[in-house]
């Protein structure tokens, strides 16, 4: 494990890249594929792994090929959808130390991969994605493995997160959680911001602070 040095693990959709609109465009065409209201299935999907969605909505449908079908649907909005990153993260993620920092998503890796080359931002080595893990957020083994990669203790990290599974999933693993880019606080963080941008300058001075 690396001495007195502090990392940073930032999940991707929703802190780093605002990509709602592209998310609710998604599961929409999805819906409308299947029959179903737009809202009722992206109001179920904000909150539920993708086969939990299935197993609610469409239990008679094969899972398999439902998910065949939402990712092909992802993957041309990753192409030709529009969306950006968050004021300030280039800056933020262009001035964190060399291999100080990782990426912790839900997404797959193909996707972050294309997404940061559209928006210039820059790719971290320590990337953990959706099938690296058996069990993603809000169980705390996404965390653990980068941690695991980055080969430190979780207590060195800090993890930026949107989301309430994201944040539930960082503290599960023993890190210090700050929530951003809500109106209000997430329940198990440390620490709010409402904006990315607003805590750009204490993400820089808390992965310093060695």
């Amino acid at each position: 494990m690396t001495g007195d040095s502090r990392f940073v693990l930032f999940d991707v959709d929703g802190t780093l890249v605002d990509t709602l609109g592209n998310l609710r465009r998604v599961w929409s065409q999805w819906a409308t594929h299947f029959g179903l209201d737009p809202q009722r299935v992206f109001d179920v999907a904000f909150h539920n792994w993708p086969l939990h969605v299935f197993a609610a909505l469409v239990p008679d449908e094969d899972p398999v090929a439902c998910l065949a079908l939402l990712n092909d649907l992802e993957d041309d909005d990753v192409t030709v959808g529009d969306y950006s990153a968050f004021d300030g993260a280039a800056q933020l993620l262009g001035a964190m130390p060399t291999a100080s920092w990782g990426l912790v998503t839900s997404n797959y890796l193909h996707r972050v991969h294309l997404r940061f080359a559209r928006l210039g931002l820059p790719v971290p080595t320590v990337i953990v994605d959706a099938p690296s893990v058996t069990v993603g957020k809000p169980s705390p083994d996404p965390y653990l493995l980068a941690a695991e990669l980055l080969q430190v203790s979780p207590a060195a990290c800090l993890a930026v997160e949107d989301s309430p599974a994201g944040v539930a999933s960082a503290s599960g693993a023993g890190m210090t959680v700050w929530s951003v880019n809500r109106p209000d606080t997430v329940d198990g963080s440390h620490r709010h911001f409402t904006t990315l941008g607003q805590a750009a300058p204490d993400i820089l001075a808390w992965v310093n602070d060695r």
